[in-house]
């Protein structure tokens, strides 16, 4: 090999390695570098389970369950589990959400409301979520309003908190600048207040519809003969184990997917922003 054919050649590796480099971090910045992670888990799951490495009878491999996702899809099971249970989600969290907005907003405006209501909010936040089931049964039965309630209750509280708490840690000059040009009451909530408190009151409504889904789990064992949560029921009652996997996958999904539903929705609304990677989403 001459000397400019080595030279060439090793130009050529650089320049390879070079796109290589560059190639990654664009792979990265674009949205569906988020499938990369769960796919590749998955592959070594399937692998594994190939290998004999891990049984497939307990863990069933992704293969399998995927199946048992398209025979419930087929057989048309699936299509009404996934309505009800996201009916009853959308339903708990929009009350749930009303609620904990209204007095998280009483609270954290008004200092003696705080005094009078926190406290009693805050120790019935600490009760598990099972333990309000048979006191629901009791009062609302064992359909759809007992479900609903306690899916709400479990939105109720993140939504309350990060209401309360954006509107105590408003920074008072910005407050006082709102005062300085004789803002009514009315208009230093819609101009100062409420701007303030938007990109904290998103992340509780996150936080809030992230619980709903946890709390739909518990709702549907009270009884229901539909949902995700009877799949996960029945999975386990009739040893399927590859049901129990698929509805557990079918709420990761469906959870994302609202979730990222709710960040679109949301995002007009925090378009003012200006942080530090607001330059790296533009570029």
């Amino acid at each position: 090999m001459t000397l400019l054919e080595a030279r060439l050649a090793r130009q050529h590796v650089r320049g390879s390695a070079g796109r290589l480099k560059r190639g990654l971090p664009s792979l990265l910045d674009r949205p569906v570098a988020g499938i990369l992670f769960p796919v590749c888990v998955l592959a070594l799951w399937e692998l594994l389970v190939a290998l004999g490495l891990v049984g497939g009878r307990l863990v069933p491999p992704p293969s399998r369950v995927l199946y048992t996702v398209y025979t419930l899809a087929a057989s048309g099971e699936l299509p009404t589990h996934i309505r009800v249970t996201l009916g009853r989600v959308l339903a708990g969290f929009a009350l749930g959400t009303a609620s904990g907005t209204l007095l998280g907003a009483a609270t954290g405006y008004s200092a003696r409301l705080a005094r009078l209501f926190d406290p009693t909010l805050q120790a019935l936040r600490a009760i598990p979520s099972i333990a309000w089931i048979p006191l629901f049964i009791l009062w609302f039965g064992i359909f759809e309003a007992s479900k609903i309630t306690l899916i709400a209750v479990g939105v109720f509280f993140p939504v309350y908190l990060g209401v309360s708490g954006a509107l105590v840690n408003v920074d008072r000059r910005i407050v006082e600048v709102g005062r300085i040009f004789r803002l009514s009451g009315f208009e230093l909530i819609r101009r100062i207040l409420l701007p303030a408190v938007l990109p904290d009151y998103v992340l509780a409504l996150r936080a809030g519809l992230g619980l709903g889904w946890m709390f739909v789990v518990a709702a549907e064992f009270m009884g229901a003969s539909e949902g995700l949560g009877y799949l996960l029921v029945d999975g386990q009652q009739l040893g399927k184990p590859d049901q129990i996997v698929a509805s557990i996958l079918i709420f990761a999904v469906i959870g994302k997917a609202t979730d990222t539903a709710l960040i679109l929705l949301t995002a007009p609304f925090l378009r003012w922003q200006d942080n530090h990677r607001k330059d790296r989403r533009d570029a």
